[in-house]
């Protein structure tokens, strides 16, 4: 098949054909493992992919993520019990392709859709229609984990056939629904970012009787610590790939100094349908974000991107 001549001449491996397959009780044998984890090995480390995606849809994980002697990774039911198998190698193979680790936290996500929406109830199979649900559900949690539209849609770009089948959508179905899933995640994002929010502790500031102008605001933060469970993406300027710039859940763009993190800036509407948002701020030019996450100046050139 094309994709798996794609991932022979780029990786150098041969990958089983069926990406996204879920197989029913009556067909799949007893999980053979080479470990049992919750955990994939990212370039800054192991991550709990699953609670970080339950963490983001607000369930209970009622399934197991295994590693196993499997080619890809498939969402199963075996005597009653859910899980998700994968094969290391291949997601590892999958993340050197696309150039990003996203690309297996999408092949992941895209599993525990098939199982959270239903699917692996029927013993029907795979088919189109399950499977434009799981990439519509992969979209959605990949956004509200940080990724970008392009990070969320890598590996399935390079897996996925040009024309539909049976079992699967062609290409450009896929990123469609992986798209819709984005997008439906970012308009919630926004929209909360415009109501009260429910907890306002992202940075704890020294207790003060009174808010006072945004200067004094900002600079009572600098002396205060950022906590972590409130960042939403981190955001890379070209010019300072190394310093750290956040964007928090209350859609404030923040500089982590040595003095403590810095709110410099907010997340605003600019009504453009090319870059429908900017972050407004007093430290620096306006810069413009696109739907898929580039941060561009006024000049139109690319200056950084949100990870």
């Amino acid at each position: 098949m094309p994709y798996l001549k794609k991932l022979t001449i780029a990786l150098g491996l041969a990958l089983a054909p069926v990406l996204g397959q879920v197989a029913s009780a009556a067909s799949v044998a007893a999980p053979s493992t080479t470990k049992t984890t919750t955990t994939i090995t990212a370039r800054d480390g192991a991550r709990d992919i699953v609670q970080e995606i339950i963490n983001v849809v607000g369930l209970k994980p009622r399934f197991e993520l295994r590693a196993a002697d499997i080619d890809n990774a498939a969402a199963v039911v075996y005597n009653g019990e859910r899980y998700i198998l994968y094969s290391e190698r291949f997601l590892a193979s999958i993340n050197n392709a696309v150039h990003t680790d996203w690309g297996g936290v999408s092949i992941l996500a895209h599993e525990i859709g098939h199982h959270l929406n239903g699917h692996t109830l029927s013993r029907a199979g795979s088919n189109p229609a399950d499977e434009l649900e799981a990439d519509e559900f992969s979209g959605f949690v990949l956004r509200k984990m940080g990724a970008s539209m392009a990070e969320a849609q890598a590996a399935i770009n390079l897996l996925s056939e040009d024309e539909s089948s049976r079992t699967h959508p062609g290409r450009s179905y896929r990123l469609a629904a992986i798209s819709k899933g984005w997008r439906s995640a970012n308009d919630q994002l926004l929209a909360s970012a415009k109501a009260p929010q429910p907890d306002q502790r992202m940075i704890a500031t020294t207790p003060s009787r009174k808010a006072t102008a945004r200067a004094t605001e900002t600079h009572t933060a600098a002396s205060a610590s950022l906590d972590s469970r409130m960042v939403l993406s981190r955001v890379v300027f070209s010019k300072a790939p190394r310093e750290q710039f956040y964007l928090t859940n209350n859609m404030h763009l923040v500089h982590v100094t040595e003095r403590g993190p810095v709110i410099i800036g907010k997340l605003a509407r600019t009504g453009n349908r090319d870059f429908p948002y900017y972050f407004e701020s007093d430290y620096m030019k306006t810069v413009f974000i696109s739907d898929e996450g580039d941060l561009v100046n006024q000049k139109g050139q690319k200056v950084g991107h949100l990870s």
